[in-house]
């Protein structure tokens, strides 16, 4: 009889024990980034700033083509970057 007590014991122990470590949250260090993912943040703003410019020229004299040219590079562009972050799983 005395050996089921401690042994009830020892197993609430150690369950209340696991309770409080899942509790823990632990730090979470950030990963510095790499050269190419500084350099695609910068291609993807610039990407960006091409588009708007491209629109605000167009009311001031840039032909339509040109203009469907530059959305079309831009709208596919982002595409392609999505596409990745989807696939990476970011």
């Amino acid at each position: 009889m005395e050996v089921e007590e401690v042994r009830e014991a020892i197993v609430t122990k150690v369950g209340n024990a696991l309770e409080d470590v899942s509790q823990i949250e632990l730090p979470q260090q950030q990963k510095p980034k790499g050269v190419l993912d500084k350099v695609q943040e910068k291609i993807i703003s610039r990407k960006l700033l091409v588009f708007g410019v491209a629109t605000v020229l167009m009311w001031y004299g840039l032909d339509s083509e040109t203009w469907g040219m530059i959305a079309m590079t831009y709208i596919g562009g982002q595409t392609a970057i999505d596409f990745a972050k989807v696939w990476r799983g970011a």
